[in-house]
């Protein structure tokens, strides 16, 4: 989630125990023998939290896989950490380039006219180009090439001021004008667009059959328990099959058989009730005066169709759900299948998968005969980390199927959603959100909640009943190739108290972050865990640095990750914490976290000994976050990017500084960076 959207408010009124909570219950055990607080800050400083934390932990640990090349050496990062940068440019790594690709407004098909510096570029424009602030993406290969392929991506969210020419207006009695609005509908969602690398450089093909965008307004499948249900009909799709629209998407994931996931996230302020709200959507965060952009306000205007503007005022008004919009937002909030190869399938919503601020959708390692996973947070203070285990088991076969989303419907349609809980010595449990779940008062989420469908609508009041562990922020997540580790970002959470810490939330409030790892257990039941890094400054006391960063690496606020094919875990940051802010601009670092081996062979976490190993390898410009992370399949051309910049971009190479005096209207974009002499991103 950009610090930009969002509002970051705890909806979390459960007694659960807290992450923070757990990790201290965890530091007091390992430290009781040391005798005192101020030990195990020591410890946590000078060692690393647990040490070799999952290998003492129950069954199953850490496997110490060392990634290797091709010839049989092993992987490791060849880049000198760079220093932190405040400019209007991207800086990276010495021996690399970066350049501009596809920022918001660069047209798609000839629908749309070249983006206007001025900002008069129309709804029509907007819906036919690439979107505001790109988040996530994932890179399509076309026939298996590293040169030729499909960019999907997300667009998370809007910048009005930006957006128009003179910022948002309003009519005389206070409505919306109505192409305003379709402008701003239109910059939402996500887009396939076609990249193709010609003379050294990757370039938009534009009008190409595949190019496509999926905005607030395109119509969609409801598929999976919620599909036909009550509650999902609305006046629009009297039978529950049917929605329109997908909404600020931040992170991203993918399937075996090459679908793209996007990730419906900070969705719940687009809409307004203002009835008394209902509990899934008082836990969510509906809001209850207006809309956050005020989209119902153009209801009513004569150019409106199929009530594009009315169905975000989800007050009940007719006789049932087939009269007006009061499930409209319950169609919101859930993970979305695209095919990025069929130009003409609908975007389908996978409903088993939960309803909450997704904000990615990371998958496990296919394994022959075994269930698919995928992982995802809830990205908002104190809520939850879930997995979704499939019922089908992988048949290999499945990788090139004739019908991609109806292989999605065979893996994503039927399965079990569960949330971690995680306990203080170092071991964790998946709860599963069924109806014969017990919850922690002795009841059942059937009891509590009713069908599967209806648990699912309260994915987060059904995670509040069985025990989850409330978390920092939960975000994005990462499992690791190698060995089916699985990583998770906890980006910050300052309202956090110090008397709610626990193990793996060990700090209150937390305006760094940490990143959490896992590995599961055979029957998906358990796992085990340690915190991996914690995010904080070189300056700051045992306490806040306790992984022992240096300059060169020190962060807060990790956000975006993924692992590469080699092992190597790439994160960036979405920082607000001042003393890195007054330091450095927003970043991605990258560390390879199966070398960072004990005496007796097994995985540790990030500490002062072996800090060297987490480098800085990019920094962004001014006023923006880095997101986003995708790879081509040879390693040799990475893309991230650069979200609501302030200053910039000014040319198309990214590492230009827009000159002093001199203001652009800022675009969020795409980096392309290569190694200069043509070999693989980060590593010999």
């Amino acid at each position: 989630m950009s610090r930009d959207s969002g509002d970051n408010l705890n909806r979390n009124r459960s007694a659960n125990l807290p992450m923070a909570d757990v990790m201290q219950a965890h530091l007091s055990r390992r430290s009781m023998l040391r005798g005192s607080l101020g030990a195990a800050v020591a410890m946590i400083a000078g060692a690393g939290l647990g040490g070799s934390l999952l290998a003492q932990a129950a069954s199953p640990t850490l496997a110490p896989t060392r990634p290797t090349t091709a010839n049989g050496k092993p992987v490791r990062l060849d880049f000198t950490s760079i220093p932190g940068s405040r400019t209007d440019a991207c800086t990276l790594a010495a021996g690399y380039s970066a350049y501009v690709l596809a920022p918001w407004g660069t047209p798609l098909n000839d629908q749309a006219r070249p983006w206007q510096a001025d900002g008069s570029n129309t709804a029509r424009d907007q819906a036919n180009a690439m979107g505001m602030h790109h988040d996530g993406m994932h890179f399509f290969p076309l026939d298996g090439r590293s040169d030729d392929g499909l960019l999907a991506i997300n667009f998370e969210y809007i910048d009005p001021a930006a957006l128009h020419p003179h910022g948002p207006t309003s009519t005389a009695d206070g409505k919306r004008p109505a192409e305003e609005v379709r402008k701003e509908i239109n910059a939402h969602g996500a887009g396939v667009v076609r990249l193709s690398k010609r003379n050294g450089r990757w370039q938009v093909i534009d009008n190409d059959p595949l190019n496509r965008r999926f905005t607030t307004a395109s119509r969609m499948l409801i598929a999976g328990p919620l599909r036909g249900s009550e509650h999902v009909k609305t006046r629009y799709s009297p039978d529950g099959t049917h929605c329109r629209g997908t909404n600020n998407n931040c992170g991203n994931g993918y399937t075996p058989w090459g679908t793209y996931l996007t990730c419906e996230e900070n969705w719940p302020t687009i809409f307004v009730n203002k009835a008394p709200l209902p509990a899934d959507q008082a836990r969510l965060g509906v809001a209850t005066s207006s809309g956050q952009y005020r989209w119902e306000s153009a209801a009513g205007d004569a150019s409106e169709a199929q009530d594009e503007f009315a169905r975000f005022d989800i007050t009940p008004r007719g006789a049932g759900a087939a009269d007006d919009y009061r499930n409209e937002a319950s169609t919101f909030g859930y993970i979305v299948e695209i095919d990025p190869y069929d130009g003409q399938a609908l975007a389908t919503k996978r409903t088993a998968l939960g309803r909450f601020r997704h904000e990615g959708c990371c998958p496990g390692r296919a394994e022959a005969g075994k269930p698919l996973v995928w992982y995802m947070g809830d990205d908002s203070n104190n809520e939850y980390l879930y997995k979704f285990v499939s019922s089908a088991r992988w048949d290999p076969a499945d990788a090139n199927p004739h019908d991609r989303l109806a292989t999605g419907a065979k893996y994503l349609d039927h399965g079990t959603l569960y949330v971690a809980r995680f306990d203080a010595d170092g071991s964790g449990v998946w709860l599963a959100l069924e109806s014969t779940s017990q919850t922690t008062d002795g009841s059942t989420l059937g009891t509590r909640f009713g069908d599967l469908a209806s648990i699912l609508l309260n994915t987060r009041g059904a995670a509040d009943a069985v025990g989850a562990t409330p978390m920092d922020r939960p975000e994005w997540t990462a499992v690791n190739p190698l060995n089916g580790d699985g990583y998770v970002t906890l980006t910050n959470n300052s309202v956090r108290t110090p008397s709610t810490v626990n193990a793996a939330n060990p700090r209150g409030p937390n305006r760094h972050g940490h990143i959490v790892r896992w590995h599961d257990s055979d029957d998906q039941r358990s796992f085990t865990w340690d915190i991996f890094v914690f995010g904080g400054n070189a300056s700051g006391a045992a306490d806040i640095n306790r992984s022992g960063l240096s300059e060169l690496n020190q962060f807060a606020s990790p956000d975006g990750m993924r692992f590469d094919s080699r092992g190597v875990l790439w994160f960036e940051t979405d920082n607000s914490e001042t003393t890195l802010t007054d330091y450095t601009n927003d970043q991605l670092l990258a560390v390879v976290p199966t070398q960072l081996l004990d005496a007796a062979g097994q995985q540790v976490p990030i500490d002062a000994s072996n800090q060297a190993d987490l480098r800085r390898f990019f920094v962004g410009p001014n006023g923006c976050e880095v997101t986003g992370i995708a790879f081509t399949p040879d390693n040799k051309t990475l893309f991230v990017n650069i979200q609501h910049p302030a200053n910039w971009p000014s040319s198309e190479r990214a590492t230009d500084v827009t000159a002093p005096g001199h203001s652009v209207r800022p675009r969020s974009a795409t980096v392309v960076i290569q190694r200069d002499d043509g070999g693989e991103i980060g590593t010999a």
